[in-house]
């Protein structure tokens, strides 16, 4: 066992995300007592504000995470680094931000014909690596279950698995594990009409079966014989809703909001196969477990914005043995900490290109004082917003003062409630509140406090009480800017040459060298900071999966190597191999 001090705020009170706690509250030096290498696992799912029980909200039951929070520690605090997903898993896969690699427009692979640019991937410093590949490097089993979408093309040497069939239980005996199950169905497109359970993943209760042959992958969970065990409690369509004051309070937008709750609970069903397949394995008990969302709600005004709404997401860890079982840690939390608290907890520094800083292990330092986003182009939309905000007030940048707040994505167009706000704007329908997003134009400075006026509608930049305040966060929000070499408003194009170095082509990854010297086998690659993957073929038999290379090979007999070499953000070099 390896003992670990985390010092963690616990609440006595929990209470409503909208609503600040005012309980009394204590600091305490907890002793975790973990395994030397613990098991993690991620459980992930998209567009999720805090809409449950453990955070506030019961308007629906969901059994499996009510109880991992019983026995886990809930976090009131975390916040994405974007309000959509492509970005902010762009920060959680490297530990970076995503405006400090390329990785803040989105997508950078797609609109791209609209706009004038080529397609093109975020590039961060040749010593970056995904951090399932710094894990893998200390011997995890690393698997993916299965959405990438990282603004870059994974190289082969991120996971050992990722795919509707990786699961922890396809690794070699007692290997320690790092896996992620990625839930789709709270998405954004589960609001879209007509109504229907989003990609609800037989994938979820078949996982690790690499013999299953799934004939409808998107099917519904009435089709699932597996998942019939447990009984999902719908909401009526005539549940009172409590409708944020930036929505229009019609039938459509209540309709919309009996469908988010269901599609949650539909998740939470989800999410207790995954539970009882690492319970029925006997691993609860070495295992951390991750619950968080991968950015704020899935609503208008919600997702893609950097308010509150879009930015903040529950999570929830349990820790063996039920340690700290039931309590609230309010430290800020950002997304680009994930990274390394992973090496932290797994006993290992993080690295110092990380932008992050751990939250939890042996290598935390004190608790962040502010947090940090950004939103950019969506789609076919581009705008330049900086945000920076501390555990009471935010403030907001906005480099495009002239342009109005909203941007008329197609795609979240397609939500009824978002068809319900246009339609009444046009009808001069809108109260003031709602009116706000549909401005012609904005100021450069908004600033909110976000524990009296959680909606962020009160912009308090022209008051001169809070000028402190504000002359406080511009001047950190300058000083991070600077230290991730972030320039908002940068032209897009332009954006791309700097990252292809002046080119007009993405850059290339050089073709591995593979020597034999002295019966080993050493891989090199010319390109800096370029991961290296390779396979060992035996008797005409390729394995799925790639290793890191990080030490000369001795090869038996009749054996040949494949390898690959990729530096994120290059064209991938191509398989070299060797008798």
């Amino acid at each position: 066992m390896r003992i670990l001090k985390i010092a963690v705020i616990l609440s006595l009170l929990v209470v409503s995300c909208q609503i600040k706690n005012k309980g009394t509250k204590k600091d305490a030096e907890t002793v975790l007592e973990l395994p030397e290498r613990p098991n993690i696992l991620w459980l992930v799912t998209e567009d999720m504000g805090a809409y449950i029980p453990p955070f506030g909200d019961s308007t629906v039951a969901t059994p499996n995470l009510s109880k991992l929070a019983s026995e886990g520690v809930i976090y009131p605090n975390l916040y994405s680094t974007s309000g959509v997903c492509a970005p902010s898993r762009a920060a959680i896969a490297t530990g970076m931000y995503p405006s400090s690699i390329g990785a803040n427009h989105m997508r950078v692979n797609s609109y791209n014909e609209e706009i004038g640019i080529p397609k093109y991937e975020a590039v961060p410093p040749p010593e970056a690596k995904m951090i399932s590949e710094l894990l893998r490097k200390q011997g995890y089993y690393c698997s993916n279950n299965y959405k990438t979408d990282y603004q870059f093309k994974e190289p082969v040497t991120a996971w050992d698995e990722s795919s509707p069939y990786a699961h922890w239980r396809n690794r070699n005996n007692n290997q320690p594990f790092f896996s992620i199950f990625n839930f789709t169905v709270t998405h954004e497109s589960g609001l879209f009409e007509p109504y229907g359970f989003r990609e609800v993943e037989s994938r979820h209760y078949h996982a690790g079966d690499r013999n299953y042959n799934w004939k409808n992958k998107g099917g519904s969970l009435a089709n699932n014989k597996s998942a019939e065990s447990e009984t999902t409690v719908h909401l009526s369509k005539d549940t009172k809703f409590n409708i944020p004051p930036y929505l229009a309070d019609t039938k459509a937008t209540r309709r919309d909001m009996w469908k988010l709750y269901n599609n949650i609970a539909e998740m939470d069903k989800q999410v207790g196969a995954i539970l009882k397949q690492l319970e029925d394995d006997g691993l609860l008990e070495n295992t951390i477990i991750f619950f968080y969302g991968d950015h704020g709600g899935p609503l208008p005004r919600e997702k893609r914005l950097i308010y509150d709404s879009g930015l903040n997401t529950p999570m929830i860890v349990r820790f063996p043995n039920k340690i700290m079982a039931g309590t609230r840690d309010e430290q800020l939390i950002s997304f680009i900490d994930f990274a390394p608290t992973l090496l932290s907890l797994t006993g290992e520094e993080p690295k110092s290109y990380i932008q992050g800083q751990a939250f939890l292990g042996e290598y935390k330092p004190e608790e962040r004082k502010y947090i940090h986003a950004a939103a950019d182009r969506f789609d076919g939309f581009t705008d330049a917003i900086r945000a920076v905000r501390d555990g009471r007030y935010k403030y907001i940048r906005n480099y495009r003062p002239e342009q109005g707040y909203y941007l008329p994505v197609a795609y979240r167009e397609r939500i009824p409630a978002m068809q319900e706000l246009l339609r009444l704007k046009e009808a001069g329908e809108l109260n003031d509140d709602q009116m706000q997003w549909f401005r012609t134009q904005k100021p450069k400075e908004e600033l909110f406090d976000c524990e009296n006026d959680p909606f962020e509608l009160n912009n308090l930049a022209g008051n001169t009480e809070y000028q402190d305040k504000l002359n406080e966060l511009s001047a950190e929000m300058d000083r991070w800017l600077n230290d991730i070499g972030d320039t908002p408003n940068l032209e897009e194009i332009k954006l791309v040459s700097r990252l292809w170095s002046g080119k007009d082509s993405k850059p290339k990854t050089s073709d591995p060298i593979i020597i034999s010297k002295n019966g080993k086998v050493t891989i090199s690659c010319e390109t800096e900071g370029a991961s290296i993957g390779y396979k060992i073929l035996k008797e005409g038999k390729t394995p799925k999966s790639w290793m890191v290379y990080q030490n000369p090979i001795e090869l038996a007999e009749g054996e040949k190597i494949q390898a690959q070499a990729h530096r994120i953000g290059f064209v991938p070099s191509k398989t070299i191999g060797y008798k």
